[in-house]
């Protein structure tokens, strides 16, 4: 079975089912195929610290207006080391931007809800999915469903399946460029039913290993907990969860901790992942098939809007005002903003881990720019000026 569209979408995460919904309000059509179920794309529980950007762009797409009513407007944040904590004002550093908590299985559901409105083609629990004749002017997406093979026939494919779908590993080897960092540690990331320690986020720099603290509602807690790299679920029992936050956080903070049940928890390696290009001939790469951040900083999600940003605009212009400047740009446009995210993503990952492999210089030399950092506004303002995100 053949079916046409002009632009074919591989993933139904947050970024393929942006891109749908934004091209189809442009009058662009789309099919968007995902190997995994609806429940299981929702089962994903990530970050939801949204910049400002996103959060225009998200109700551009017309998901917005759930968004206004739940989502968490923070100012600002806290940073705490060495027996000291401070808080980096976004808000006022950046005159008047801010970040919003809203979790990204929320974006999902809107966005799936949407899609549904408006009557959007999308086919999940397919099998053996391929992008093949790249070469051609109406490459294929081929996939197996319900034990029959289909064929997608599009002006265009767009991979948003993430770090392990088959977009990336559709280019060439001798074309495909793969730069990649790992860092000596990993998280425990979990989402428990219990009070957030404070009204806005807290970064823990602590001897024994970095804490964040942050929320998802008055009811629920996020937190990401530095651990080893050979650890699993198995290792991190509630009462270890715990007694590890405990001890990590500020005293004032930690004898308010509300402990309850965590909902759920998974190991998160933490990495910086970069490919190039993200556009070979007919192919477009977008979000986590490019790209990966360590989540210190939540860029992930938000990276993957401002590739879906700068890809719809490229395709409307295409259809709509017979332009393709904007398709050819796309790769180097999206690239900009990646590596200046992963820097500071990179950077941000290590002024607040702590180094298994790092002697006491090193130890030092950390705690010196937490110091330096806490007492310099223009070195605040920088923070606060990437925290918020770049602009696109």
């Amino acid at each position: 079975m053949t079916e046409h569209t002009q632009v074919g979408i591989v993933g139904a995460g947050p970024a393929g089912l942006l891109l749908s919904q934004v091209l189809h309000l442009q009058g662009v059509d789309s099919i968007v195929v995902e190997r995994r179920s609806p429940e299981h794309v929702l089962s994903r529980v990530r970050a939801g610290a949204l910049e400002p950007g996103m959060v225009r762009f998200l109700r551009e797409a017309g998901v917005g207006d759930r968004l206004d009513r739940e989502g968490h407007p923070h100012t600002g944040f806290e940073i705490s080391f060495d027996g000291t904590r401070f808080r980096v004002d976004l808000e006022e550093l950046t005159g008047g931007e801010y970040i919003t908590i809203y979790g990204q299985t929320n974006i999902t559901e809107d966005l799936m809800a949407a899609r549904a409105a408006l009557g959007g083609q999308l086919v999940y629990e397919v099998e053996n999915t391929r992008i093949e004749d790249l070469d051609t002017e109406r490459p294929a997406i081929r996939y197996r469903k319900d034990g029959s093979e289909h064929e997608i026939r599009c002006d265009f494919v767009a991979g948003c399946d993430g770090f392990h779908g088959v977009s990336r590993p559709t280019l060439p080897g001798d074309v495909l460029k793969s730069h990649d960092r790992k860092y000596p540690y990993h998280w425990i990331a979990l989402l428990c039913e219990s009070r957030p320690v404070d009204k806005e986020l807290v970064y823990v720099h602590h001897p024994k290993g970095f804490v964040l603290c942050s929320m998802r509602s008055p009811t629920l807690s996020r937190y990401g907990i530095q651990c080893e790299t050979g650890d699993s679920e198995d290792d991190w029992p509630e009462d270890r969860i715990w007694q590890t936050i405990s001890d990590r956080l500020p005293p004032d903070l930690a004898e308010t901790l509300d402990t309850g049940p965590c909902l759920d928890r998974n190991i998160v390696p933490m990495r910086s992942f970069v490919a190039e290009p993200m556009r070979f001939e007919r192919l477009y790469l977008a979000g986590d098939s490019a790209h990966i951040v360590p989540p210190t900083g939540a860029k992930g999600l938000n990276l993957a809007g401002s590739d879906v940003y700068y890809l719809s605009r490229a395709f409307v212009e295409y259809y709509k005002g017979g332009r393709s400047d904007l398709l050819e740009a796309y790769g180097p446009t999206a690239l900009d903003r990646v590596w200046k995210t992963e820097w500071f993503s990179g950077w941000m990952t290590q002024i607040l881990h702590t180094d298994p492999t790092h002697g006491p210089f090193d130890r030092q030399a950390q705690i010196a720019e937490l110091r330096l950092l806490s007492q310099s506004r223009a070195r605040q303002t920088a923070l606060a000026q990437s925290y918020v995100g770049l602009p696109y």
